[in-house]
């Protein structure tokens, strides 16, 4: 996971740099925001309108960061500690870092798997964001060499084994669905909030479902 999200890395680097941001601007993102979509969103709204799109940019940005705010609420029981360990874990609290740990069964590989994930992706990211900038023109478009699939690729791997039974499968599919309908009419961000809104609305359902009676417990009851 943590080599095929730093492979992406370059990916960023470079169209960053293209986009009209400096090397150091570039690292600055990466350091700081830390969260590839947020990023891609940032520098691609750069890109096509200059610095006066610097607004929607920013815009853009948070609204795909809006889902890391989820996974802390997630990941917070198992990160567990205090007010500065978990402070400490907000940087680390990606996609990747949030799906490893919860692959796994034990608490403590829970935490292991977060934390590694995490830290691993951050220096792999960092780094191949400054080889990304510096070598963007060299090069040349980093799509051709599909590192923009990289990370999506990795991810998909990691989900694909969590979605068994109709539940996950009908959330998964409604999200697609939605994403896919979305994303070429919405600025980027809104897509990613909607399509989480299908788990929401499934969950909810559920929720309202009544609960089977086991038919050993209405007979115990004298219940038909």
């Amino acid at each position: 996971m943590a080599l095929a999200t730093s492979a992406y890395g370059i990916s960023f680097g470079a169209l960053s740099v293209a986009s009209g941001l400096d090397v150091w601007q570039t690292c600055v993102l990466s350091l700081l925001m830390f969260t590839g979509g947020s990023q891609f969103a940032f520098v691609g709204v750069i890109a096509a309108g200059g610095v006066a799109a610097a607004p929607a940019a920013i815009a853009s940005a948070v609204l795909l960061g809006v889902r890391n705010a989820a996974y802390a609420m997630r990941m917070a029981p198992i990160v567990a500690g205090g007010f500065w360990r978990k402070a400490g874990a907000t940087p680390f609290t990606i996609d990747e870092s949030v799906a490893v740990g919860l692959a796994q069964s034990e608490p403590r590989a829970r935490q292991v798997g977060f934390w590694v994930t995490g830290v691993a992706i951050w220096v792999g990211w960092n780094v191949s964001t400054l080889l990304g900038a510096l070598l963007g023109d060299v090069l040349g478009d980093p799509r051709s060499y599909g590192l923009d699939a990289a990370a999506a690729a990795a991810f998909l791997a990691l989900l694909w084994p969590r979605l068994r039974g109709r539940q996950p499968l009908a959330v998964a599919l409604g999200a697609a669905v939605v994403a896919a309908v979305l994303t070429p009419v919405l600025i980027p961000g809104i897509p990613v909030i909607a399509a989480a809104g299908v788990a929401v609305a499934v969950g909810l359902f559920d929720g309202r479902s009544p609960t089977p009676t086991p038919t050993g417990v209405a007979e115990e009851k004298g219940m038909p």
